[in-house]
């Protein structure tokens, strides 16, 4: 197998002024890195502290983040997320960071506790840029944080996924939610459950991200652009221009078995971003390559699942190859807090799963997921895995949005171990299924089923992972259909029921849907080439 197959070459990136695809010789990405997943918050934010509190006095610790909270606790204990992260500034550790700037807290985003946490970290010493640089209504949705370590690269890891550094997102498998907690609507309960992962990379594929880092840092461009918004930039100090960061260090050595490619989504805008002048849409083009190659099963656990555009590469799939399972795992409801977002939102994810039961009919399998308490789990991953060969983590959802407008990231990953438990052939072009998206296939799927560690021999196979996730839903669906009679059937998986849209909300919140939350905020539906 090639991972050419699978990846993109420079050329169908489609953005020559990154750097990314000039590191290494023109090759658009990395060979020899490491990677783990972690799934759940809690998991995450422990590994965070860990690998924070080692650092010392000129490491180097770079993030980026839609949202962050200063109180959001990263354990059991009292110590949070603005502490772990000042601690380390006082301590000699270089620390940047570059949060969205959001809107006005007015309009329920996160302008107040991006600029806390920003001015607590100041103080200790750090630098955090409150970044606006983006498209009317556009957010920086870029989660991705960077620890490097001079002269010891065997350190230097790379973080990517979609858990945000804020309240909610510290949740476990128990999915009980994060006692730190927003208001997400009665449906969610007092503490909405929270699903959701990152990737961990070890190897040169930290240096992809440092770099993409560093294209952001060193843009130029104001990082608030509208006059009311730099003037409040102003006020509160927000408006200082990025101090140099040193050069970059050497990638790490090579030291595993997983290639790596870095992938963005950046807006066509003006002022243009100078790494990106006609914007990237390498996530989109990563997409439309790798999951029509699927000839078996694709995983997808997302967020929203809008955007029948978007949506056209997995139909492809499905018609292409007839033995093509797709399961996707989503948040059964939406947190729209009027009836005509609800509507918008939708309206949105009808028409787009109407395209797939279209072209897959009953290999299309769509689940939300509840606790074992009942109450439905906010599903916040954004993971693909195609045939157990490529996969992707990223903050990316599966939307226009978020293939067009808003700044996204994801690394895209293919094993070159491959797996030894089912030597019959998964694809008909000789790739084996490989280690690293087999073992997180199955790990969430132990997940969703109530299964033990390593109680997954029969899920290896993915028609059988398919009938057991059909066959446990159908049970727990029955018992509350049957009001919750006797012992709670073992698993979590719902079946998704399409819910209609009132006619009275029909109309508007379709208007809604193609002027406010389509990403190109115009009110037409968008082409599926537009991102090309």
């Amino acid at each position: 197998m090639s991972t050419d197959d699978w990846f993109l070459s420079t050329i169908e990136r489609g953005n020559t002024f990154t750097r990314l695809d000039h590191r290494h010789e023109g090759r658009a990405l990395t060979s020899g890195n490491t990677a783990r997943v972690h799934v759940h918050g809690a998991g995450y934010f422990a590994r965070l502290r860990e690998l924070i509190t080692a650092q010392g006095r000129g490491d180097l610790l770079l993030f980026t983040d839609w949202r962050g909270d200063p109180d959001e606790r990263v354990g059991e204990d009292e110590l949070t997320i603005v502490e772990l992260i000042a601690d380390a500034a006082r301590r000699g550790v270089i620390v940047k960071a570059l949060f969205w700037r959001s809107h006005l807290d007015s309009i329920h985003y996160s302008e107040e506790e991006n600029r806390s946490l920003a001015d607590t970290v100041r103080e200790a010493g750090g630098e955090v840029i409150l970044d606006q640089r983006v498209l009317p209504l556009g957010s920086q949705h870029q989660k991705f944080l960077v620890l490097r370590h001079p002269g010891h690269p065997e350190r230097d890891a790379g973080f990517c996924g979609g858990i945000d550094l804020c309240h909610t997102r510290r949740d476990d498998a128990r999915h009980l939610g994060d006692p730190q907690t927003v208001s997400m609507g009665a449906v969610w309960g007092r503490t909405p459950a929270w699903h959701d992962l990152m990737v961990e990379v070890g190897g040169p594929a930290v240096g992809d991200l440092e770099a993409t880092f560093r294209e952001r840092w060193e843009d130029p461009t104001p990082p608030s652009l509208d006059p009311l918004s730099r003037i409040q930039a102003r006020i509160h100090r927000d408006d200082q221009h990025a101090e140099p960061l040193p050069l970059q260090e050497p990638d790490p050595d090579p030291s595993g078995t997983v290639d790596v490619q870095v992938l963005r989504t950046y807006p066509h805008k003006r002022p243009r971003f100078p790494f990106a002048p006609s914007g990237e849409r390498s996530i989109a083009r990563a997409y439309v390559k790798a999951v029509p190659r699927a000839e078996r099963i694709i995983y997808l656990e997302d967020q929203y699942i809008w955007s029948p555009e978007v949506l056209s590469c997995f139909a492809d799939a499905l018609r292409q190859h007839p033995g093509t399972h797709l399961v996707i795992v989503l948040s059964t409801f939406t947190t729209a807090d009027t009836t005509i977002a609800n509507a918008s939102a939708m309206s949105s994810r009808n028409a787009a799963l109407d395209l797939l039961h279209e072209a897959g009919g009953e290999r299309v399998h769509v689940f939300g997921i509840e606790n074992h308490e009942g109450t439905p789990v906010y599903v916040h991953s954004k993971v693909c895995l195609v045939d157990d060969v490529w996969m992707t983590v990223g903050s990316d959802n599966v939307n226009l949005r978020s293939w067009t407008y808003d700044t996204e990231i994801a690394c895209a990953l293919v094993d070159q171990r491959e797996d030894p438990r089912e030597p019959r052939r998964l694809r008909s072009d000789d790739d084996l299924a490989r280690v690293l998206p087999r073992e997180v296939r199955l790990d969430l799927a132990r997940e969703h089923l109530d299964r033990a560690d390593g109680d997954d021999a029969d899920l290896v196979d993915p028609d059988a992972m398919v009938r057991a996730f059909e066959e446990s839903a159908a049970r727990l669906d029955a018992w509350h259909d049957g009001g919750k009679q006797g012992p709670r059937p073992e698993g979590r998986l719902r079946r998704y029921v399409q819910a209609p849209i009132p006619a009275r909300e029909l109309p508007l919140g379709r208007l809604v849907y193609k002027i406010a939350d389509d990403p190109d905020a115009r009110p037409r539906r968008l082409r599926g080439t537009d991102w090309f």
